[in-house]
């Protein structure tokens, strides 16, 4: 059997410090693990991008709740390779002393770990920000690659003219010595040419592939718009969405922004100039997508060529999401809105379900420990995420973990708490923002002084606390809530008497329970009561076959949306009084 190869559009997902045994149950063996990462891409863009759609999207499984930590391309890179959130990376911006390639701890990250698990190593592409100009040598490779090919800034933003370090050799591209050469294109056939090279060795490989596209780039074109930079585009991809207009949620331009922050309340309404140059930094940004969807093509036909395509899981994914006129914010990120921090996260190949979604909150630290599940590694630091492949395997599943968002730019600081439903920001300056997701998709409406939300956002405000000094575990701590089961052991004679104990039952707002597969209870409050305590239910397992095993689920929803599933497995009775009789 040819040995699995993982195409990692960008990274999984996530388990704890130890992640490895699992593995083995997604994968029988060692894959091949190619991860495929773009910059500042939103989810909205995706519809630009048909090869991606048809060849993984369709293929495998996409994550329609996936969000980045900190999003700016640096940071959210250091917690992609680590693992980690970026408290503990400790990289929070583009340049020292806040961030940049120097603070990257590369003496215990993600390629050394697979490097120890036997993996070859490889990069293409941009790697973090300042390499090549912010570390004294810009021949320097960082520890952990086998092949490294990255880009040196501050030519990593030139789509015409760029340079490679190649192993600690500095190589030139474009201008003069290769007109014509486009940054994108390159990189595809490099990748085609690394696959091909590698992907009949005996030791598999982890192939980190980044491309720059969709963020801005030199040089400029005579149709950029002004105040407002783009990236550079291929001759035949210009004005490709020419005609493509740019949406206008319920958050563009927003006219009401007195429950706004100081820093959005104030920007002034955009006028129809800057609305219209918006739009064409929209279009150009997707007419930059066009020849990364092309390249993914050319990278999957390489992987049918060399006979891995069947063997090959792919993930893509994006290091942060952007705005285009969202709250009054013509262009930008780092900052805690939808826009800003959701990004695209599609896998496909062996372990992952095709022609799926889920639902479940997933964020940039479970790429790590998911690459790390995949391959039998083991982290050298504590996870702050969790391997996705549980997921995967069972649709059902819910973990009841909050996501930790956080940013920090100039005049700018805050933290955020993220659930299935609400959103709790609380900036430094003390200025807090709740929403409502499932009422208020466009975060129009400012919860925060509402005094009915009050018992919700003192909650919310506790547990951010707690986790903005996370580390490991505590990350993705379950709400601490348990079930007990009359009979607690031995067979079930076709009932169960289910009770949920634990200091989360307070903020319990529904419990659903499944025997076998099949709903045979629900527990919920009447009108607008809250849910009476104590919180139990009698279970009817009669459908349950006469001495079977099963699984009895109890699906809880909370006040703040978050969802958890806690699980027990039992036998039901081969006989039951009512069957002798």
């Amino acid at each position: 059997m040819p040995r699995l190869l993982i195409t990692l559009a960008v990274v999984l997902a996530t388990f704890g410090l130890a992640v490895s045994a699992s593995a083995q149950t997604a994968a029988p063996e060692r894959p091949n693990i190619l991860m495929i990462m773009t910059d500042d891409q939103t989810v909205e863009s995706m519809r630009a991008m048909p090869e991606v759609q048809r060849l993984i999207a369709a293929r495998g499984t996409t994550f329609d709740n996936s969000f980045v930590n900190f999003s700016l391309c640096c940071p959210s890179r250091a917690t992609a390779f680590t693992g980690q959130y970026s408290h503990n990376t400790h990289v929070q911006g583009l340049a020292p002393p806040l961030g940049g390639y120097p603070l990257l701890n590369t003496t215990n990250y993600l390629p050394l770990w697979l490097q120890q698990a036997g993996y070859r190593t490889m990069h293409l592409g941009k790697f973090l920000n300042g390499y090549g100009s912010q570390n004294p040598d810009p021949h320097e490779v960082p520890a952990g690659w086998d092949v490294w090919q990255a880009s040196i800034d501050p030519s990593t933003y030139d789509f015409t003219r760029f340079t490679l370090n190649e192993n600690g050799t500095l190589v030139d591209y474009g201008g003069s010595k290769n007109p014509g050469m486009y940054q994108t294109d390159f990189y595809t056939q490099r990748a085609r040419q690394l696959i091909d090279r590698y992907a009949g060795s005996a030791r598999p490989f982890f192939f980190s592939l980044a491309y720059l596209a969709p963020h801005h780039g030199t040089p400029l074109e005579i149709d950029d718009p002004p105040g407002l930079k783009t990236p550079a585009l291929p001759g035949r991809h210009e004005n490709a969405f020419v005609n493509e207009l740019l949406p206008q949620p319920p958050s563009f331009n927003e006219f009401d922004v007195s429950d706004k922050p100081s820093y959005i309340r104030r920007r002034a309404l955009l006028t129809p100039d800057k609305v219209a140059n918006v739009q064409e930094e929209y279009q150009q940004r997707l007419e930059s997508l066009l020849a990364v969807d092309e390249g993914i093509r050319r990278v999957v036909a390489e992987l049918e060529e060399v006979g891995e395509l069947q063997n090959t899981l792919i993930i893509f994914t994006s290091d942060n999401g952007f705005l285009h006129g969202e709250h009054r914010i013509s262009a930008g990120k780092v900052v805690a809105y939808e826009p800003s921090i959701r990004v695209p996260l599609i896998m496909a190949g062996p372990g992952v379900p095709a022609g799926q979604h889920r639902k479940q909150l997933a964020v940039n630290a479970d790429l790590s420990p998911t690459i790390l599940d995949a391959a039998g590694g083991f982290a050298g630091l504590p996870q702050d995420g969790r391997s996705l492949f549980p997921l995967l395997r069972d649709r059902g599943l819910r973990w009841g973990r909050d996501v930790l968002i956080e940013g920090r730019s100039t005049g700018l600081s805050f933290n955020a708490l993220r659930t299935p439903r609400f959103k709790y920001v609380k900036y430094r300056t003390g200025t807090t923002e709740l929403y409502d997701l499932s009422r208020d998709p466009d975060e129009l409406q400012n919860l925060a002084r509402v005094k009915r939300y009050r018992p919700l956002r003192m909650e919310m405000y506790k547990r951010l606390n707690r986790l903005k000094r996370c580390r490991g575990a505590a990350c993705y701590a379950a709400p601490k809530l348990s079930m007990r089961l009359k009979p607690a052991r031995g067979c079930v004679p076709g009932a169960l008497r289910v009770r949920m104990t634990g200091p989360a039952t307070k903020y319990l707002s529904k419990v659903a329970f499944y025997a076998g597969g099949r709903r045979v209870g629900l527990v919920r409050p009447v009108g607008t009561a809250r849910l009476s305590r104590p919180v139990q239910r009698v279970v009817p397992t009669r459908h349950v076959r006469a001495g079977r095993r099963f699984k009895l689920r109890a699906k809880a929803t909370f006040d703040d949306g978050r969802l958890m599933t806690l699980d027990r497995t039992r036998r039901s009775c081969a006989a039951r009084a009512a069957d002798r009789s």
